[in-house]
């Protein structure tokens, strides 16, 4: 074939390629409809030309577009690849991961019924095997992504539910290619009783080889690409060569190479921006948009070329064949839609998806390129027979067909009749003010813009005139529009605030003073947000903040690893994470007040601003909150983080400063060069996040610790290696009631309050818990919570005893504890001394019964305590001694501790039997720190 014939070809499909976008605009119908008909019209075209006699004068160009080496493996091996693996690198892998069992069940499910009811219903009527009708159904049931996603992105659908059906539309590719491979196999070999629990066998290593070779070619090139910041170019030309290595490697381990890509894709996408900067992501996502473009493009253009081939030899029957794959394949997506998501939304594990959506969503299952592509390979594969390859060519064809000139013709029209191309009432009149406010604002604006011109009086009159009858217009509508209830106005708000939190996140990322990661979480948490927000309203928009604050699955599971196995590093890089997370949204949230002033309250009124004003202040007091209970459990590491903070924000004012230098003339390019290697080279020293040594704090904590001042530096070192460090969240119960003693706990930081039935008992920083119930080898009859971010260090009971006999404080301790709750000791522990200091607490409280009542009554309303007098000779000094500052602000109803003057510890884990009769004086508890 002549070479000058070849690239014409090549620039003619790119030509109808840039001319079939704007024609599929102006028609009104899906740009894959536009494309298959051109390349229909192009093919049959090209045919009539070879065939006729009129003239010989296009021949040449007939004959090479009817020559084309149109085969499947160029679909397979180089278009394939390439638009699974953009799609999976455009998803926003992290919300997805949200909504996986939908997505999973979905994408899986559907694939499967559809394969089922087109398989069992060709059966009676095909005259093929069972294997061959299922064939069939497995290639018909792959759906074309783009166009059921274009349906929710010309209409106000919900981001979740596009989201959900974006990723079903992927995976559900990878599913059917992977029924394809197996069932391909019985069809080859001739076996009309294929043997299913055999082919069920080969499918876990079918997809799971896939997943496993695409997750480490994905890992690894994310690993050689992060060592090459300076080659932007290579970057990119790794990431070209990446799809197409993982597909054929996963092929010649007969594992699904579309599976393989579709893992190594959302590889890149999670890693990558946690190793690669901004600008190279965006750079990243920028090519492939284009390749995928392209690829896409041609993929429906080179196939509906060979849909004259495949319809060439088309019978009455095969007509009705194709009716009957239409009917099964519509009553198979109408069951998963209408049967399958209403149940995962009632499991709640699916949104809810309105009857209008579902409808659209199954009118959209266009089906397109992947489905001929399949059915060339079936025809182009001689070990299959010749009455297989034509049935499977003409009703995969047919069927693609129905669906891109019957469905995609009409889906316009069936939007509009669904309502969907329409907004709301609310979203009406919302947009009636919001244009009101925004001409307003344009007015003023324009008006002193004409002054500064100097420009004439009389233009500068008449334009503002004209303009006036347009603000006016937008004003009287804006007025006779649909009333917006408070409620929702409250609603409306906090999604543009959510919405300008995601666009100040951006900002900060751009600008390299938050790190690539750090930037997807925080802003797949303000997603959230809005999509909860939308939903249901204030209630939702604080639920989903604090939800954004917990510590999540991650942290227990690290938690356990911590306590159960000794590994500490999966719960230091997550305090790290959360660390860095807490201080960026600190420093974001206040930045929204001005939003609030600026835009929302102009629109929604003053009363809908203040309230604002006021969630977000009692948000910012959450994040706060959480910061300081990490800041008082790892003040070392939170000084660190806002340093980091510090210089990160300090290099992007620097950089900004010197473009303006450079904007002005001021600087010139060599100096501008070596001022921002200089940036560069602070801002990668800059980047690493700062490790938290964990075990190496244990030693650190315990050298400060009250209680353990007395102890020799030997002892203290022999110590820190036996006690085990906790870390406990807010909420957090850290000793259940009913539970069989077994350690003791010392408060390194943070508090815990104490549960009974009749108190609660605060205890902070320095003090120890479970010691009575222990030595008593008692059950406890309480629970101890945590009620700020707690580092409590855990002893066992032999090391306890040990520390008991050494230490004279922990002695002292125990037994003011103990004179305070009026618990009986055994003499052998402490000698005679501790029934001497019971029986003093005992006369002291009964004595002083006003005095303690009286500092209850303090510590509740938060006032400092008077100073306590003296006690007579012979009572417990320690008894009634003034508390430090509390540690956290207590309710109403809870009383609180002794304080952490590490000469005192309480327990209230003893029974009314383990000792001494419990006081019931009011006072009891009251005696302590707040």
């Amino acid at each position: 074939m002549d070479i000058a014939i070849v690239v014409a070809l090549i620039a003619l499909l790119f030509l109808v390629i840039g001319l079939s976008e704007p024609l599929a605009d102006r028609l009104g119908l899906p740009y894959t409809v536009i494309l298959a008909t051109m390349g229909i019209l192009i093919g049959g075209g090209a045919t009539f030309l070879w065939r006729t006699d009129i003239t010989d004068a296009f021949n040449p160009i007939a004959l090479a577009i009817l020559n084309l080496p149109i085969r499947s493996s160029i679909f397979m091996y180089i278009f394939l690849p390439m638009l699974v693996f953009q799609v999976s690198l455009g998803l926003n892998i992290r919300r997805m991961l949200d909504d996986w069992v939908p997505i999973l069940v979905l994408a899986v499910l559907a694939v499967v019924v559809a394969m089922l009811a087109i398989g069992f219903a060709l059966f009676p009527f095909a005259g093929l095997p069972l294997a061959a009708c299922l064939l069939i159904g497995a290639i018909v049931s792959t759906t074309d992504p783009s166009a059921v996603v274009s349906i929710f992105r010309s209409t106000p659908a919900p981001i979740r539910l596009a989201r959900i059906v974006e990723g079903e539309s992927l995976l559900n590719d990878a599913a059917a290619i992977a029924l394809f491979t197996l069932l391909l196999g019985f069809v080859t070999i001739g076996n009309k009783d294929p043997d299913i629990v055999a082919g069920l066998a080969r499918f876990p290593w079918i997809v799971g080889a896939g997943a496993v070779v695409g997750a480490l070619i994905g890992r690894a090139t994310v690993e050689i690409v992060a060592r090459m910041p300076a080659h932007p170019l290579g970057q990119i030309s790794i990431s070209v060569a990446l799809p197409y290595l993982t597909y054929i490697g996963a092929e010649e381990l007969s594992a699904s190479g579309v599976v393989a890509v579709v893992v190594a894709g959302l590889s890149l996408n999670l890693h990558g921006p946690g190793r690669l900067g901004p600008e190279l992501n965006g750079q990243l996502r920028e090519t492939w948009d284009l390749l995928a473009h392209w690829a896409g493009s041609l993929i429906f253009v080179l196939a509906a070329l060979l849909i004259p081939r495949l319809l060439a030899n088309t019978t009455f029957y095969d007509l009705l064949l194709v009716i009957v794959v239409v009917v099964a394949a519509i009553a198979a997506r109408a069951l998963i839609l209408f049967g399958v998501l209403p149940l995962l939304t009632a499991l709640k594990l699916s949104p809810r998806v309105e009857t209008p959506y579902r409808t659209a969503i199954l009118w959209g299952g266009l089906r397109g390129a992947v489905t001929l592509a399949l059915a060339l390979a079936v025809t182009e594969n001689r070990f299959v027979p010749p009455d297989i390859k034509q049935t499977v060519g003409v009703l995969a064809t047919g069927f693609t067909l129905f669906t891109l000139i019957v469905q995609g013709g009409t889906l316009r029209r069936v939007i509009g009749y669904l309502g969907l191309d329409r907004l709301s009432p609310l979203d009406a009149a919302l947009g009636n003010q919001v244009l009101a406010v925004a001409l307003q604002s344009v007015r003023e604006e324009v008006a002193e813009t004409a002054r500064d011109f100097g420009l004439a009086r009389e233009v500068v009159r008449d334009e503002a005139k004209r303009f006036g009858e347009r603000l006016d217009t937008a004003v009287s509508k804006a007025d006779e529009a649909e009333a917006i209830l408070d409620r929702d106005r409250i609603t409306l708000g906090l999604v543009a605030l959510a919405g300008r939190e995601r666009d100040l996140i951006l900002e900060e990322f751009r600008a390299q003073v938050i790190a690539p990661d750090l930037a997807e979480r925080l802003l797949a948490d303000a997603d959230r947000i809005i999509e909860a927000t939308r939903a249901g309203g204030r209630t939702a928009y604080r639920a989903a903040a604090r939800r954004n604050l917990s510590a999540g699955r991650r942290w227990r599971v690290a938690n356990w690893m911590h306590l159960s196995l000794g590994y500490d590093r999966p719960l230091a890089r997550i305090t790290e994470e959360r660390f860095e997370m807490l201080v960026t949204i600190a420093m974001i949230l206040p930045q929204l007040h001005g939003f609030i002033d600026d835009r929302i309250r102009r629109i929604h009124g003053r009363r809908v601003g203040e309230l604002l004003h006021e969630l977000l202040e009692r948000r910012a007091e959450e994040v706060q909150k959480e910061l300081e209970g990490l800041r008082l459990q790892f003040p070392g590491y939170a000084e660190e983080m806002e340093r980091r903070l510090i210089r990160r924000t300090t290099l992007q004012l620097e950089e900004r400063e010197y473009d303006a230098l450079t904007d002005d003339g001021l600087i010139g390019p060599e100096l501008r060069k070596t001022l921002g290697e200089e940036i560069a080279d602070r801002r990668a020293a800059n980047a690493l996040r700062p490790s938290l040594d964990l075990k190496l704090r244990r030693s650190d904590i315990v050298k400060e610790f009250p209680l353990f001042t007395d102890l020799d530096e030997g002892k203290r070192k022999m110590l820190a290696r036996r006690l085990r460090t906790i870390y406990a969240r807010p909420g957090q119960v850290v000793l259940p009631r009913d539970s069989q003693p077994k350690q003791v706990w010392f408060i390194a930081s943070g508090a815990v309050e104490v549960q009974t039935a009749v108190h609660r008992i605060r205890l902070g920083r320095g003090e120890m818990f479970g010691q009575l119930a222990l030595l008593a080898r008692a059950r406890r009859r309480t629970q101890v919570v945590a009620i700020t971010h707690c580092t409590l260090l855990a002893l066992d009971e032999l090391r306890f005893r040990k520390l008991l006999n050494s230490s004279a404080p922990i002695r002292q301790a125990v037994i003011d504890g103990a004179a305070r709750r009026g618990v009986k000791l055994d003499p052998e522990l402490f000698g005679s001394d501790a029934q001497a200091a019971v029986e003093a607490a005992r006369r002291a409280m009964q004595s002083e019964p006003k005095v303690a009542a009286d500092l209850a009554e303090r510590l509740r309303a938060g006032q400092k305590p008077a100073a306590a007098p003296q006690p007579e000779p012979g009572t417990q000094p320690d008894m009634v001694s003034a508390p430090p500052e509390p540690v956290a602000e207590a309710p109403p109803e809870t009383t609180v501790s002794q304080p952490a003057t590490g000469a005192m510890a309480v327990d209230e884990d003893i029974p009314a039997d383990a000792g001494a009769a419990r006081p019931r004086e009011p006072a009891e508890g009251a005696q302590g720190r707040g």
